[in-house]
């Protein structure tokens, strides 16, 4: 995960980013598009929320814990079905305050209507007859989980169910099903405190490790014999680490750290695996440590990849990457920013897409002709 700012949230501080947009806004504001999925299939989407008795939530203390996430899958028919916004109108709100300026200066802090952008999937579609290969995505740190819905999309359209996963208290903010909204407690510490680290890392261990015990409750398309994981960043070692589940037969780290923050290997990374692992990262994020810990599980064999992508940045596995140009064409983000964001390439979003669908068709035997046969 890249060492960024975190924002401590209060009650202040979250009242304080729930100021409506002013109306004279709404008409000049740069409304967003998502590229559109490329696959045969129609996309559905539901929003779904478990509730793991057992576990206390570490960064606001209450008794249990709460997750909520976003299925997308292959639809059967999508006319009469409204579009999903990208962003609830409570997350755009702080989205546009928080997460651009803040944990991305590269974003702008005004000229944007970010709770205008749509999905190109459809609420509660009816889905497509079958159970599917399955995919769960964790997103890197403090970013929410609607920030990498194109890639999402994108596997739904090609016959994948994909859930998309929030780790509350540590995402910047995130809206319950129920319309309850939560924004970032996290501590800054987080960024320096191996223990804080640890804790955060082992919360989203354990996070996966729940969805996947309650996989089948979530959406009947889901097929629990195939299950690959995938995630950015902090998701990324999430993703690898989820390996050690039986039921995950492949993962798809996008350049996340495979050690804590004191240099301790992750048991994938000290041990190797059998099953499929793709290390995907880029040429403007490379360091040692990337070197050092995914070398060390190329060094014990088996099936695992490493791919780096040219004229790339760390985000260019996420939303930013259809968003940045934009953005730029706009006006309202500089080159520079672009390349810090993304990088400079102009095939960045088929790229990722084309790698992750990929690396998944292969590794969980679902060749690309099936979805048209079903």
């Amino acid at each position: 995960m890249r060492r960024r700012t975190f924002l401590t949230a209060s009650a202040a501080s979250a009242a304080s980013a729930l100021v409506p947009l002013q109306t004279a806004n709404a008409v000049t504001d740069l409304t967003l598009r998502l590229p559109a999925p490329t696959g045969p299939w129609p996309v559905g989407t539901t929003t779904r929320a478990l509730t793991d008795p057992h576990r206390f939530d570490p960064w606001n203390g209450a008794p249990t814990r709460e997750l909520v996430l976003t299925v997308f899958y292959p639809a059967r028919a999508v006319q009469g079905y409204q579009r999903a916004p990208q962003l609830a109108p409570a997350a755009a709100e702080v989205f546009k305050t928080l997460d651009a300026g803040v944990l991305h200066p590269e974003l702008p802090t005004s000229g944007v209507s970010w709770g205008a952008t749509l999905t190109h999937s459809y609420v509660d579609a009816p889905a497509l007859h079958g159970r599917r290969p399955t995919l769960v995505y964790s997103p890197g740190g403090a970013d929410p989980r609607t920030i990498g819905t194109s890639l999402a999309e994108d596997l739904a359209s090609h016959g994948y169910v994909v859930l998309t996963l929030d780790h509350p208290g540590e995402t910047s903010e995130v809206v319950f099903p129920d319309e309850r909204l939560r924004v970032i407690e996290i501590s800054p510490d987080v960024q320096t405190d191996p223990v804080q680290s640890r804790l955060m890392m082992d919360t989203r261990f354990a996070d996966l490790r729940f969805v996947l015990e309650h996989l089948t409750e979530l959406h009947p398309s889901i097929d629990p014999r195939r299950v690959g994981v995938y995630g950015h960043s902090a998701g990324g070692a999430t993703a690898a680490v989820s390996l050690e589940q039986q039921q995950v037969r492949a993962a798809a780290n996008l350049e996340g750290y495979l050690d804590t923050l004191d240099g301790e290997l992750y048991p994938i990374a000290a041990h190797g695996t059998r099953k499929p692992l793709l290390l995907a990262g880029t040429d403007g994020f490379r360091d040692e440590r990337f070197d050092r810990t995914w070398s060390a599980v190329l060094s014990h064999g088996g099936p695992v990849r490493r791919v780096q992508l040219s004229d790339a940045n760390h985000w260019i596995w996420t939303d930013y990457a259809a968003f940045a140009p934009q953005l730029q064409s706009a006006g309202l983000m500089t080159a520079a920013a672009r390349a810090k964001l993304v990088g400079a390439s102009r095939c960045a979003v088929p790229a990722v897409r084309r790698l992750v669908r990929e690396f998944f068709d292969r590794s969980l035997t679902f060749p690309a002709s099936s979805a048209s046969s079903e």
